[in-house]
Order: structure tokens, then sequence, then C-alpha cells
């Protein structure tokens, strides 16, 4: 009895070593893809810590991850599956099992890339998470962006067109007063007499052409640029209403069709901080709208509240110093934390936060006062549609509304924890009044506070 009890045991240590090594695997929680003409993101979420190396391969280009403690598994095959034909930045995805604990990943890419490969503490409803983001090694130009971005095709153009008339009226004051630079005279072209020699001269150099940036830059100077963020994208869902409908995809739809909306006015360009479903860092969102020098920045959310009784629309703007109510500091609290849920990388973060708060400190008391103007317009339109849930203006320390040369505002369009107004909020036609209440907004602050002439660039 006692051999038989001593070959048991002595079997049990035998196993140790592999029982040990299957219990130190990480297990795949879920595999993500974000692509985005901005930048694509791989998540990887499992329920322990992932330690990762990386490596660039050129001819052809492709990104090599090595993860240690990690198994080949059928949920990390179903990323290959899961990177469509028309991703910006990946061609094709490969694993395998490298060394008995080492998994390699190799994203084929269509272009170079920077990435960049961090990890994430669980927060929110996710757990650990190892993040890939592809992020472009040349920034595309954001002013060109907005000249070629302003084509749209015929039938978005008869929509707009039919829902910008009244709009459009209370601009035009405005447009006639903008200065717009003359174009000088073609000189005529004159033929050259013959020459005299019979040895043909060398054809002049041609001048050069002006830089596409360059001339991009000419063509908005004169024109209004209009900033539209729409709240959360990607890893951070934003709300969830009672019947799972996500304020990311709320604000986005909204945005895209308020920027459709003002872009029907040909003196007006827009500039979407997302145009798609992905995440974009709050300082990320202020540095857009700086780069092209906009003449006003409009965040899109929508509320939630712990009871689903909440309801009604709100509009901040960034206070210089204590929120105006406990509620408007509740609410910047809540809207700040989303680099948290997004998933922001901490090593290239520390230079931006350093960057936000120069911001802040550089935020003045007359930006504060337009954005003030700004919010009291918006408002007032978005009364008409709809209740609200503060009368006024609030003012919260936002981190989102911290460009210190451009009026922000920050829209709450309705709870989407209340279900009537989340119903409302999925409701196309609701959300098209929404939209020609805020374009409206808009346009009344502009004619008020026409923009000043401006030379816009891309050093910022």
């Amino acid at each position: 009895m006692k051999r038989r009890t001593s070959l048991g045991l002595l079997a049990l240590l035998l196993k140790a070593p592999d029982t040990l090594a299957a219990s130190s695997q990480a297990s795949i929680v879920a595999v993500r893809v974000w692509p985005a003409a901005d930048y694509t993101r791989v998540t990887i979420e499992s329920d322990r810590p992932l330690v990762a190396r990386h490596f660039l391969v050129d001819s052809p280009y492709r990104l090599v991850i090595d993860i240690d403690g990690l198994t080949l598994s059928a949920d990390l095959r179903e990323l290959i599956g899961k990177v469509k034909a028309d991703d910006p930045y990946i061609a094709g995805v490969r694993v395998g099992q490298n060394t008995p604990t080492v998994m390699r990943l190799v994203l084929d890419l269509k272009q170079p890339a920077a990435p960049q490969v961090f990890t994430l503490a669980p927060v929110a409803a996710y757990k650990h998470r190892l993040v890939l983001d592809l992020h472009p090694k040349v920034e595309a130009d954001p002013l060109l962006a907005l000249v070629q971005a302003h084509d749209k095709p015929p039938a978005a153009a008869r929509r707009a067109e039919a829902a910008a008339s009244a709009v459009n009226d209370a601009l035009e004051e405005l447009i006639q007063k903008i200065e717009r630079p003359a174009v000088p005279p073609v000189p005529p072209v004159v033929a050259a007499p013959p020459p005299v020699a019979a040895a043909p001269k060398p054809a002049p150099a041609p001048e050069p052409k002006p830089a596409a940036a360059a001339a991009a830059a000419a063509a908005v100077d004169s024109l209004i640029v209009i900033a539209l963020d729409p709240g959360h994208g990607g890893e951070d869902p934003g709300a969830v209403g009672p019947s799972g409908l996500k304020e990311k995809d709320v604000v986005l739809a909204v945005g895209l069709k308020l920027r459709e909306l003002l872009q029907s006015n040909p003196n007006i360009r827009v500039l979407m901080t997302r145009d798609a479903d992905f995440f974009v860092p709050l300082h990320d969102r202020v540095r857009k709208a700086r780069r092209v020098q906009a003449d006003l920045f409009v965040s899109i959310h929508a509320d939630a509240f712990f009871t689903p009784q909440a309801r009604g629309a709100s509009v901040f703007v960034l206070s210089d110093g204590a929120a105006t109510s406990a509620a408007a500091r509740w609410m910047a609290n809540k809207e700040n934390a989303a680099d948290m849920v997004g998933g922001v990388n901490a090593g290239a973060a520390t230079k931006d936060a350093n960057v936000l708060r120069a911001l802040l400190d550089m935020s003045t008391t007359a930006q504060i006062k337009d954005s003030l103007k700004l919010g009291g317009e918006v408002l007032g339109q978005i009364g008409k549609i709809g209740k609200l849930h503060k009368a006024h203006v609030e003012q919260a320390g936002f981190a989102v509304l911290k460009a210190p040369d451009i009026p922000s505002i920050l829209v709450e369009t309705a709870f989407i924890s209340n279900p009537g107004e989340e119903k409302k909020l999925r409701d196309p036609a609701y959300q098209d009044e929404l939209v020609d209440a805020l374009a409206t907004g808009i346009a009344k602050y502009f004619a008020k506070n026409p923009p000043m002439a401006r030379k816009r660039s891309t050093t910022l």
C-alpha cells in the first residue's frame, strides 16, 4: 500500500512541471482590429499581462511581435479573419509557435509604418490588453486633406443643399464680408522673334511649381474651418443605453451628418477628429484642430447617469477655475477618463500630458468668453427641439476643450441612459433635427462674431 502511494506521489511530481507551465500560460479573452486612415489598432485581450517584443522588417514591410507565455490557440487564429482587404495598413496576418513558450505574430504591411506596442492594465470592462498601433511613417497634411475631402457624391450634395438652405441664409451676410484675394490677371502671350543664330538655344528651365501643401494652405486661408469631434470610438464605446445603443456610434452618425450640412456651404471646411470607429486620444483631438487653426471646435457626446430618469441636452465650455456645478465637475471627470478606457501609450503620452497642461495655462479669458457665446447660440437652438438639462451653458475642466486659441464647446446631445432619449438618439429623423439645430447655432455665432483672417500653417 505504501509502495502504491509512493508511486502516485512520484507521478504527480513528474507531472508538476507541465502543470505549472500550463497554469502560467495566459488565456486569450478577445482579439479586435480597428482599421482607419489615421492608424490601425490591433488589440489582444488576455486574463493576465503579456510581455511582447517587436521589430520591423523591410522588403516586404512587416511587423514581427514575439509574445511570451502564450501558445497558439483558436482565439489567435481568429485575428487572421478579422483583417479586411481594405485595411489601410495590414495586408495579412500570420501566427505561429516560435518556441514552446513564445508565440510569434507577423503583420504583413501595405506601407512603411511607425508602430507603437504597449500594454494596458484592466479598466472598465476590459482585462489586460496588448495593443499594436500602426501609424503612418509620414503624417498626412491636414490642410491638403481638407481641400480634397470637400468633394462629395451627388446624392449627398443634393441632401445637404436641401437641408442647409435655412442655415446658409444666416451665413451669407458673413461670407460677403470676407475678402477674397484678388486673382492676378494672366499676361498676354507674345510670340518671341525667331533666333538669329543657327544653333538652337537651350530651353529655359521651368519654374518650380508651389508645393501642394502651400497651395492647400492658401486655398483655406479665407475659409471658415470647423473642427467636429465625435467623442469616444474604437476601444472606448462611451456610455451605453438600456437597449445597447453605444454613444460612440450615435455621435459619429450626428458628426458625419453635421459635416455634410456645414460643407454644403462652399466657404466652409470641416475637420473631423475621427470619421470612423477608432479611438483618438484627447490630446490628439485638440492637436488636430490646432494643426488646421480651426475657427471653432465642437465635441459631440451623449450623456449618461446612474438613474434612467435624467434627461435633457447640455452644453459645456472650459472653466478657468472651479466647475460651475458638481454635475459639471462629475461630467468632466468622466469624459477625461476616456483615455484610460480607449487606451493610450503611457510612454508617448507623458509628453502629451505636459502639452495639455501647458495648453490649460495658455487658455485665455477671451477664448472662454467666445466659447460661452458659441455655447449660448447652440444651446438656444437645441432647446427648440427638445428638453434642456440645464438652461445655461456650464463650465468645467474638460481636457478636450483646452485649445487656447479656438472657441470650443462640448455638447451632450441627450441622456442615452434614459430609455426615451435613447430611442430619440437612434432615430435618424431626430438626428437630422439635432444637426439642423447645431448648424443653425454655429451660423448665428459666426454671423455675430466673424472669424478674423489668418495665415494657416501645418507647424502645430
